[in-house]
């Protein structure tokens, strides 16, 4: 895979991630009046005929509501999912979790909403709930970090393969070595039998990184490499290359165990666990002050704020472009009906504006959350994609100062 490709990948997997988050964050504040607000997990072997059958027995049901506002907005709810989910053949990979209802907008009024998500991870059973919030606990685990990375404990006797996945352990392979101890036996000469030993410790470490690579390939999520073990043999198994070179490539350190076995794969992830907490901020860190050191050498290779930005976009000089997490603004497209002038603006929210032109009321024609709206341009412009949290000194600066939206340019 080339580094533009691997690049493409790594933006769809943050912007589903920067998604997902942000609906479960709108679907939490949302609330009915009454029971009003419908939620159905689909998991991904469900039959989409079987959750529109039972859709219609808990339609028929609902016309049994006492309160006839209720009543409406509930069938309604119910209509709009039974004739969504027409355009699905199947559930997709993860299966669908599924938010539909009426809230509360100004007055007695009430306006419905409605996503359809799919998880990032699998919906493991079926389940319809009719509530006055919608319920997100089967989902709401999605939303923790779940890095996964690989572990490696070795030395000269024994070695255990193993997978850090989130905050889970998960042991691969345990095996012993047919390694000689390092002593004088029967009359052979003892610079044959070191040759004999290290002939044993080269396959038994093969054969270690046949079983490590084999795995940790498979894992396309797999951000890093931990090795860890008892003197100075994970050196000598790092140095020498005995993994597949992707593999090889993403080894983070190495760090001192006393341990070989399960216990050792533990006392790795107790001793790499502050690197792994710094290794993401620490990235993101480094990325903003090389943005902020251009700026101040006023080298023509950075540019920051919406209109510098997007102009430098639109010419493809790119390189890569960083946006803030915490950009929390939308892009607004108003249009004159009257004269079709158009004007856009980032704001929080939505405003009244008169044409420029004629004075007429403006009326709203798109809206687009801000920080899809960069990924978009970057992807058009080929342009590296990174999205940076706000919890490191350099972040917070990067969104307070700077607007959260910045370039370092392929040429000045």
């Amino acid at each position: 895979m080339s580094g533009l490709e691997q690049n493409k990948k790594d933006i769809e997997k943050s912007l589903r991630e920067y998604q997902f988050k942000k609906y479960i964050d709108e679907i939490r504040k949302l609330e009915g009046r009454g029971t009003e607000l419908i939620s159905v997990y689909v998991p991904p072997e469900r039959q989409i005929s079987d959750v529109v059958s039972y859709l219609r027995d808990e339609y028929s049901t609902s016309s049994n509501i006492k309160s006839k506002t209720t009543r409406k907005n509930v069938t309604t709810a119910i209509e709009s999912i039974m004739s969504k989910l027409r355009y699905y053949k199947s559930p997709p990979e993860h299966g669908l979790a599924i938010f539909v209802g009426y809230v509360p907008t100004r007055g007695d009024k009430s306006d419905m909403v409605s996503y359809f998500i799919e998880p990032p991870q699998s919906v493991t059973s079926f389940l319809y709930r009719c509530d006055s919030k919608f319920y997100l606990e089967p989902i709401l685990p999605m939303l923790e970090k779940k890095e996964v990375y690989g572990l490696i404990v070795i030395d000269r006797a024994e070695a255990t393969i193993g997978l850090l996945r989130g905050s889970r352990i998960e042991t691969i392979e345990n095996k012993d070595s047919q390694v000689p101890s390092k002593h004088h036996q029967g009359g052979q000469s003892s610079r044959r039998y070191e040759r004999l030993i290290e002939i044993a410790a080269h396959e038994f470490f093969t054969k270690i990184g046949e079983i490590a690579s084999n795995a940790f390939l498979r894992e396309p999520s797999l951000k890093g490499v931990l090795i860890g073990g008892p003197g100075s043999t994970k050196e000598f198994f790092y140095k020498h290359g005995y993994m597949h070179y992707q593999i090889q490539e993403k080894v983070i350190d190495l760090y001192d165990v006393g341990y070989t076995n399960e216990y050792g794969l533990k006392e790795l992830v107790d001793k790499a666990s502050q690197t792994l907490d710094q290794l993401e901020i620490a990235k993101e860190k480094k990325l903003v002050e090389r943005l902020l050191v251009e700026i101040k050498k006023g080298s023509g290779l950075a540019a920051y704020g919406d209109k510098e930005v997007s102009k430098v976009l639109k010419e493809g000089r790119v390189d890569t472009l960083i946006v803030s997490k915490g950009l929390k603004k939308m892009k607004f497209t108003y249009r004159c009906e009257a004269d079709g002038t158009e004007i856009s603006e980032i704001s929080q929210e939505e405003n009244e504006h008169n044409c420029p032109k004629c004075g007429n009321p403006m009326v709203l024609v798109s809206k687009m959350d801000l920080i899809e709206e960069y990924i978009e341009q970057g992807q058009k412009s080929d342009s590296k994609i990174e999205l940076v949290s706000d919890e490191s000194d350099e972040g917070a600066l990067f969104l307070n100062s700077f607007g959260g939206i910045g370039a370092i340019l392929r040429y000045s």
